[in-house]
């Protein structure tokens, strides 16, 4: 394997990265002045430009809510080069030099890999592979070797392109790229669904012509989603971050919900009411890292559609004690009761690293709602609002260090 650069990075600025631009946006800094900077600094001529300047603006545009043309910039920097040096977590001596595998896209494309490693003693390289541009003929030396491309329609080729290029990869390997190519949600629901204590309802993927044919009569709910009825969840196919998303009620939702939206394939599934005895909805944010589950965060709401952002978490005390309660007690409570289900999903999803986003039902069985490898996971919130969150996190990123460093055969303390 050969270890040198394919293309010369030039006197090209580093990255600024995705973890430092992401805090500026969280803290609420205007990133309108540094995107100005990093135009100038990208420069008007396609031959001499800075692809770290335009990998760093692509960011910015996105945390700015400006999707394509963060995608279109992006599409720029990586015709110039493939390779990216990540900001270091730390000063000195590397401990573990790390390749992640990547594909272009938005936020959630890839394994947000940087977020994970802030502080630690890793070297982090980003290769990008597209559909016209494979793997590079020379690659940065590395201890270990990480797909960070996440499943998707897009990325279905990308994955099974790396799975070919890495059958006798000289190096560690982490996060197997047929495994991760398993995660659509129809595909993790029929390798999940007769999992003692967990519940994860049956999930179909339909075109919108079918959707059609329920909504003018010609066939029923039941006779598409083989385990329930009404209300219904609906999300276009590709979706996060519940773009999409909605709960139907009744037949005569279908064809409103179609009205409001272009796309033509969609997952169902049935709708599971998982509050709890005091009204409100919990959704809880878990990792599984080498087998193991970490709590990530903890959502609570009083609408069933929970994202952490708009759970009112910052402006409810009450919530957030809950939330560090959940956390403190999660290695001896939530994750011993929910232990088998935890090793089961581990062993049938077969990765070393992957985010579950679920909850608990009435009965107490775990409610899956989404397994895959790109859930955003961070030490961003404020110290101050939640200062209980970051321990729980260092615990989140020792351990992905811990299994970089057993992978890499490296001794740690």
């Amino acid at each position: 394997m050969k270890t040198e650069y394919v293309e010369s990075h030039g006197s090209n600025q580093p990255l600024i990265g995705l973890a430092r631009l992401m805090r500026m946006a969280v803290s609420g800094a205007d990133l309108a002045p540094l995107g100005a900077e990093l135009i100038a600094r990208a420069g008007a001529d396609p031959r001499t430009a800075d692809a770290c300047a335009l990998m760093d603006l692509s960011t910015v545009l996105q945390l700015r809510g400006e999707r394509e043309l963060a995608l279109e910039i992006q599409s720029q920097a990586l015709a110039i080069q493939q390779i990216y040096s990540a900001p270091r977590g730390s000063a000195g001596d590397t401990a573990i030099r790390l390749l992640a595998i990547m594909g272009p896209g938005d936020l959630m494309a890839n394994s947000p890999i940087e977020l994970l490693l802030e502080e630690a003693d890793v070297a982090l390289d980003l290769v990008y592979v597209t559909s016209e541009r494979g793997l590079p003929e020379y690659l940065p030396e590395h201890d270990v070797l990480f797909v960070a491309i996440a499943e998707s329609e897009q990325n279905i080729p990308l994955l099974r392109n790396i799975q070919a290029a890495l059958a006798s990869w000289p190096r560690p390997l982490l996060n197997i790229p047929a495994r991760i190519a398993q995660l659509s949600r129809d595909n993790n629901c029929a390798l999940l669904k007769s999992v003692a204590g967990l519940d994860m309802p049956v999930t179909v993927r339909v075109g919108r012509r079918v959707l059609e044919q329920i909504a003018d009569g010609g066939r029923s709910m039941p006779e598409v989603l083989e385990d329930g009825d009404f209300p219904v969840i609906v999300r276009p196919v590709d979706s996060h971050a519940g773009k999409g998303l909605e709960k139907l009620a009744d037949v005569a939702a279908i064809a409103s919900y179609l009205s409001g939206t272009a796309n033509g394939e969609f997952y169902v599934s049935r709708f599971v009411d998982y509050r709890g005895t005091d009204g409100l909805f919990r959704k809880y944010r878990i990792v599984l890292i080498a087998g193991r589950p970490f709590v990530c965060h903890m959502g609570i709401s009083e609408q069933w559609m929970i994202h952490y952002l708009n759970a009112g978490m910052a402006e409810s005390a009450e919530k957030r004690a809950e939330e560090a309660k959940f956390m403190a007690d999660f290695d001896t409570d939530f994750a011993v009761r929910h232990a088998a289900a935890f090793k089961a999903i581990n062993e049938l999803i077969g990765l070393d690293y992957l985010g579950i986003d679920c909850a608990e039902t009435r009965d107490g069985s775990l409610l899956i709602f989404e397994v895959d490898s790109c859930m955003i996971v961070h030490a961003i919130d404020s110290v101050d609002i939640f200062p209980y969150k970051l321990p729980q996190m260092r615990k989140v990123f020792d351990a992905f260090y811990r299994m970089l460093a057993h992978a890499a055969r490296v001794e740690i303390s």
